[in-house]
């Protein structure tokens, strides 16, 4: 069987190995980067698939005549079209939960960032510090954590392990989801609510038809001055204007965000220069350790599919 991968780049950057994959085809061919225009002369041959995040829409999977399978080499799966995929009887699958430890290490550092001020308080002290009187001196004040209430959007794996994170340091934490579950020292409230009682706000949820902007100028409206609002999750789930324009107006203190709308994002994006805001470059998701548990779970997914099984299949 013949098998592509259309943006393997975004994986695995030559520090990891495809072997899993390729001892499991005849041919296997990693590009490191597809435009649109080129999936279909790469992939019309193909009989297995994987992307990452280029957009296989029906146009382009009704020129694919070969494909049987589709492996997401991510959790979110909104790069492909399911309907068409299951009207077709094309296997999908994606990799849930190879990347939860690193998730919420990007989380905590971002709360860390706030509450630390590393950046700041470490600027002036080869020219300050030693003048200074005390011992000690500090460019914006340090914040504990103890008496801060965490709100999580959205209680899958990342919220999950990122609520034990917050428990264990002190914090307070709520949940808002359609799924609330009996857990020990969570409360589950409104997402209404949630904005409103929260110090800091943790986006965890798959962007989903009907959910897109639901972060918006009513939500941050509920937010604390003194508040802070981190997505881990998808950009779309943020109004990008509305957030620009609460943190420039100082309705809220700050904004963490690995993720944006549109990825690369434009350059007068008005996120790029909104006060107290911190973006990096979707790389919550991308220890070595997540990727290395990402090729893995897809290789055994693809292994599933060969031998008649269904594992982490989305049709």
């Amino acid at each position: 069987m013949k098998a592509v991968i259309l943006d393997a780049y975004a994986v695995n950057n030559g520090d990891l190995s495809w072997s899993s994959l390729t001892e499991q085809v005849d041919t296997l061919t990693a590009y490191d980067f597809t435009k649109p225009e080129e999936v279909i002369k790469r992939a019309k041959d193909a009989e297995i698939l994987f992307t990452n995040k280029t957009v296989l829409s029906p146009a382009i999977l009704e020129q694919l005549p070969k494909l049987q399978y589709v492996g997401v080499l991510a959790t979110g799966y909104n790069v492909v079209d399911l309907v068409y995929l299951r009207s077709k009887g094309i296997a999908v699958t994606n990799v849930p939960a190879y990347g939860v430890d690193s998730v919420v290490q990007h989380c905590m550092a971002n709360i860390f960032y706030f509450t630390n001020s590393l950046h700041e308080n470490s600027k002036g002290v080869a020219s300050d510090w030693p003048n200074s009187r005390d011992f000690c001196y500090w460019n914006r004040p340090i914040l504990s954590l103890s008496d801060k209430t965490i709100g999580i959007v959205g209680f899958g794996n990342i919220g999950r392990a990122l609520s034990q994170v917050c428990l264990a340091l002190g914090m307070q934490v709520v949940v808002a989801t359609e799924y609330p579950t009996d857990t020990p020292l969570i409360e589950f409230v409104s997402l209404e609510t949630l904005f409103a009682q929260s110090d800091f706000i943790s986006i965890n949820r798959q962007l989903a038809e009907g959910n897109e902007g639901m972060v918006d100028k009513k939500l941050l409206s509920k937010m604390k001055k003194t508040a802070y609002l981190i997505n881990t999750a998808r950009g779309a789930l943020i109004n990008e204007k509305d957030l620009a324009e609460a943190l420039n107006g100082h309705v809220i203190a700050g904004a963490a965000l690995d993720v944006l709308s549109q990825e690369p994002p434009s350059k007068n994006n008005p996120l790029l220069q909104a006060k107290n805001c911190l973006v990096t470059p979707h790389i919550a998701w991308a220890s070595k350790k997540a990727r290395q548990n990402l090729i893995h779970i897809a290789s055994n997914n693809l292994k599933s599919f060969l031998k008649g099984e269904e594992a982490n299949r989305l049709d």
